[in-house]
């Protein structure tokens, strides 16, 4: 029987790369469908907070016209869209909407008298107009009476409109109600668009967001972005069911929500919202007031490649007022902006060269077939086969179990409602999997070739070497197939979900590829196991150790999107962007391509050389890698594969020029230098 069991899976392997072949196969309409998905949503919205704009203009003589200025300059640029928060008293100031004073004010200006200290602590608000009265009374009680605090009249000069607040300034300021629809009015007339901010300070009432919504969708409010740490209505969704009542209102108003990019830890209820919204979501990148102030180019750079690269939709400007001591002013960002959007950034030109125009931003449209989940299952089937095609080269007997649990595996989590959980390991295990094999047969051949032409030519050398190094490479790529078809749900493309294991993908075929390395070119496991820990330790082995050590934690520091660049990088990468449309991964095609390409060129006469594929393994591993941005469009991350590897090629080739001539040199002064 255990002689049979052995046949078995000696005979496998060829029938799992026929499973991998169909699971690629059905993998296809998948893919397509994911293309033809992000080939919908093509308008990219550029939007202002409107509250910098406000605090700008509280330092200048004439906030008004200032105001007025600073929008007529950021519309002509291609600003579309501003962005408005809830008001509270502290922004209506300074709109010059009301003024607000504490009871200590009005002691002070002798409008109460002194032994009122002893008792009050309140808030006294006075209209600046009779419209402003008007507009916002209302709106002020209706907030304060639904927190329980009383609103009531109070004079302050005859025919001016005042009202009492009946707690503390401090506490007045944190309650907040509806945008300011006087500005809002005002940007409408001059052609703005409104993207309202909501939070969730105060308790959920359906009344009320039903009236506001209703006011936003007649202002052709399209989108809705929170403020805070959590949406709207999400600190009463236990007990009011509040999420649920505030999607179905979205919903009925024509409304989506936005998704900021980049936040650390994500806005509670977020995607529980959104889920019930039916995914009706669009991802913003939010630009800093600090950031504001970079150069133009920089700035425009940032701006094209959030859209082009990373499904980004909506633009958010930031531009806080600042101190500039050298002049002895107060400025913001707007003009920088202008620049970046216009002359010299060129940010809409670029925008737009990249297939986008400029507009109110679009959630994208799924496309979705009824076979999709015939197709997922057998991309599942293939996967589970990849995987076991990894583990038939290190345990040879397993090969079979490997497949059989793989799938009761994949079964028992799809019976538990778990499919979230089996898309995400299966398409790790692939992606780990692939590159490695890759790897494995990569060093098998270069073996092969070596033990049956030991003196081979340099031409025949190189060729072998191009040829491999397309047939790894290609090898590597059959796990994108499988990560594409098993993640292709909007929710990792909003970033709403993620490729998970980041960190393994890095390290995992760089350690099998070297335990394969190390272990399986001898008589037997145990055996090279044996002879390389009776190896003496010396003091070039320990400097070696710390070393890599060094070389390896900067690598997984730079696996993320926080890693620090190199001096110069940046600017390096923003030229590559500019010159080629496409910026291929430095890591590829400058260091790990051509190592790969020198390493089996050199191999294939030096066989101890092989230890540096160990290395080149992390550059196959960084193509499948790109394509587990979910974010980012496929084609692109195609392109850039492709392009790292056509630029690898080249460097390699140079490479392996510089190799040549070490080894001319070498056999030519070798003899005279052990002569001497």
């Amino acid at each position: 029987m255990y002689q049979k069991w052995q046949q078995w899976n000696n005979v496998s392997r060829k029938w799992l790369w026929i499973l991998v072949v169909i699971g690629m196969v059905a993998s296809l309409p998948l893919i397509y469908a994911r293309i033809q998905t992000e080939q919908t949503a093509k308008n990219v919205e550029l939007i202002f907070n409107y509250r910098s704009l406000l605090e700008s203009s509280v330092y200048q003589p004439k906030p008004e016209a200032f105001l007025n200025e600073e929008l007529d300059q950021l519309k002509g640029a291609g600003i579309g869209t501003i962005a408005m928060f809830e008001s509270n008293l502290d922004e209506l100031t300074r709109s010059h909407r009301l003024m607000v004073y504490s009871t200590q004010d009005l002691i002070g200006m002798k409008r109460l008298p002194l032994s009122t200290a002893q008792t009050d602590n309140q808030t006294y608000v006075v209209f600046t107009s009779k419209e402003n009265a008007e507009t916002f009374a209302p709106m002020i009680e209706q907030t304060f009476k639904a927190a329980g605090i009383d609103v009531v009249p109070w004079s302050w000069d005859e025919g001016t409109a005042a009202i009492r607040i009946n707690t503390s300034p401090a506490d007045a300021v944190m309650k907040s109600f509806a945008p300011d629809p006087i500005a809002m009015k005002m940007l409408r007339d001059k052609g703005f668009n409104i993207l309202p901010r909501m939070s969730d300070s105060q308790p959920y009432d359906q009344a009320a967001v039903d009236q506001m919504l209703t006011i936003f969708q007649e202002n052709n409010v399209k989108h809705i972005l929170f403020e805070g740490d959590a949406v709207k209505g999400f600190t009463d969704d236990p007990e009011k069911k509040s999420l649920k009542a505030f999607a179905d209102s979205l919903k009925a108003h024509g409304l989506g929500i936005v998704t900021i990019e980049g936040l650390k830890k994500p806005q509670a209820g977020f995607n529980k919202l959104a889920y019930y919204l039916n995914y009706n979501v669009v991802r913003l990148y939010s630009l800093s007031d600090k950031d504001a102030k970079l150069d133009p180019d920089t700035l425009a750079d940032r701006f094209a490649l959030a859209a082009k690269d990373r499904k980004i939709r909506m633009i958010y400007i930031n531009s806080m007022p600042s101190k500039d001591t050298t002049k002895s002013t107060i400025t913001d960002s707007v003009e920088n902006i202008v620049k970046t959007l216009g002359e010299p950034g060129n940010a809409v030109k670029r925008i737009e060269k990249d297939g986008f125009k400029l507009g109110q931003a679009e959630a994208f449209t799924v496309t979705t077939h009824s076979w999709d989940k015939i197709a997922k299952a057998i991309v599942v089937l293939g996967g589970v086969a990849f995987v076991a095609i990894l583990v038939s080269y290190f345990l040879p007997s397993l090969t079979l179990a490997a497949l059989i649990l793989g799938l009761l595996g994949c079964a028992g989590l799809f019976v538990i409602h778990k499919e979230e959980w089996l898309e995400q390991l299966l398409s790790l295990f692939v992606a780990i999997s692939a590159p490695t094999i890759a790897m494995l047969l990569a060093i098998k051949k270069v073996q092969e070739i070596h033990g049956e032409h030991p003196d081979m030519s340099g031409g025949r050398r190189l060729t072998h070497t191009l040829v491999l190094f397309i047939k790894t490479s290609l090898l590597s790529l059959c796990a994108v197939p499988f990560v594409i078809a098993l993640l292709n749900n909007i929710t990792y493309a909003l970033v709403l979900n993620q490729f998970r294991g980041v960190s393994l993908l890095h390290l995992v075929p760089v350690f099998l590829v070297a335990v394969y390395v190390f272990l399986y070119q001898g008589k037997s496991v145990f055996s090279e196991l044996r002879r390389w820990l009776r190896m003496p330790i010396t003091l070039l082995w320990v400097a070696c150790a710390v070393v890599l050590a060094g070389v390896g934690y900067y690598y997984l520091s730079r696996t993320g999107n926080s890693g620090s660049l190199l001096p110069g990088e940046a600017q390096f990468r923003s030229f590559l962007e500019n010159t080629i449309g496409v910026r291929p991964r430095n890591k590829e095609f400058l260091i790990l391509h051509p190592l790969f390409i020198v390493g089996v060129f050199a191999s294939l006469r030096y066989p101890k050389i092989i230890y540096a594929l160990i290395i080149a393994t992390i550059g196959q591993l960084s193509m499948v890698d790109t394509f587990a941005h979910i974010h980012s469009p496929a084609m692109i991350s195609l392109i850039r594969g492709l392009l790292g590897m056509g630029f690898g090629i080249i460097i390699g080739l140079i490479a392996v020029g510089v190799w040549i001539i070490i080894e001319r040199c070498w056999k030519k002064w070798s003899p005279r230098l052990l002569q001497d």
